[in-house]
């Protein structure tokens, strides 16, 4: 059975609380497990999460600050310790790559990773950059989703990620039965071939049996203020992943560190017709319980009337139901 959720390692921002890990986040969708910014204490939360390091098929920074990459050292010594046998990627940006590699390389061990480099170079005006499957990367099957990446505004280089499932075609069971295909091994044979002769002579196309199948999206927004691309990537998703560091009350703060409010994030999710809204990075200066979840509820409320997660450390958020086709 597939598996489509996001697992929610830490939460903070620039400094860790007694309550709440710096970032990370994983993202299973089915063959797919990507880490998405592994920040200081990423390997730990993992452990306590139950994600293995060969869990992972790609490792997905969006910028160079700590909070969100930190924790890459750490990573990698358990892929290598744990000799993590296929291919994983590391994207970021490209201005990023000094930092990787010296986080790679931040202390004596045996090296028994096996990790691809892919710095993302600034495609210019906020247009987006698919990242490419390497070899020897798990999950590389038909209609794998495609990951791509658009340049943020924050005060480093950052960008931010969007998964896209193709959409796609499933055998309708009730058609199935009406064809009169019985359950079992025609119906592999119908989806291989594209058609079956039945045992009367009759042909059934595996079109005639099938529906529409949209395919389903997730998008990462973290550290930026609000921008054309930043609504690109969240347009239509499944999942939207986005920072909410400040309350409103505090967007004098947001706009000189380059990051978006929670009322900020909230909206960009309804403008672009998000279907379930996750908040996170939220500054050390909230506390549980005088604003955390609570206020960044219903300031989000105000806005967007579409499921809501205000995350916490190891929350699991499954991806809503598959979007019934059109018409």
């Amino acid at each position: 059975m597939s598996r489509r959720e996001l697992v929610v390692l830490g939460t903070a921002s620039m400094l860790p609380t007694r309550r709440r890990n710096h970032n990370g986040y994983v993202l299973f969708f089915d063959e797919t497990a990507i880490l998405f910014d592994p920040g200081e204490g990423t390997q730990r939360q993992m452990t306590l999460a139950g994600v293995s390091a060969t869990d992972l098929t790609r490792i997905a920074i969006t910028h160079l600050h700590g909070d969100h990459s930190l924790g890459l050292a750490g990573v990698a010594q358990r892929l290598s310790g744990d000799q993590v046998r296929h291919t994983v990627p590391i994207s970021f940006p490209a201005s990023g790559e000094p930092w990787v590699r010296h986080l790679l390389d931040a202390s004596a061990y045996d090296h028994h990773e096996r990790v691809a480099l892919q710095p993302l170079a600034d495609p210019g005006r906020g247009g987006a950059v698919v990242v490419p499957r390497v070899p020897g990367e798990r999950g590389d099957v038909p209609a794998a989703p495609t990951l791509t990446a658009r340049p943020l505004e924050h005060r480093v280089d950052a960008v931010g990620y969007r998964l896209d499932e193709p959409d796609g075609v499933s055998l309708d069971p009730r058609a199935l039965a009406a064809a009169g295909v019985p359950p079992g091994p025609d119906v592999g044979r119908l989806v291989r071939d594209g058609s079956l002769t039945l045992g009367d002579g009759r042909v059934v196309r595996r079109a005639d049996v099938s529906v529409a199948r949209p395919g389903q999206s997730v998008a990462f927004v973290m550290d930026t203020r609000l921008c054309d691309a930043a609504a690109a990537l969240a347009d239509g998703v499944d999942l939207l992943v986005a920072e909410s560091t400040f309350l409103h009350r505090d967007a004098d703060l947001a706009e000189r560190w380059g990051h978006l409010t929670c009322r900020q994030a909230a909206l960009l999710a309804a403008g672009a017709g998000v279907r379930h809204l996750v908040l996170t990075h939220f500054s050390q200066r909230y506390r549980v319980p005088d604003d955390l979840p609570d206020a960044f509820e219903r300031e989000a409320r105000e806005v967007f009337g579409g499921a809501l997660t205000v995350a916490d450390d190891l929350d699991r958020v499954p991806l809503p139901p598959r979007r019934r086709p059109a018409g």
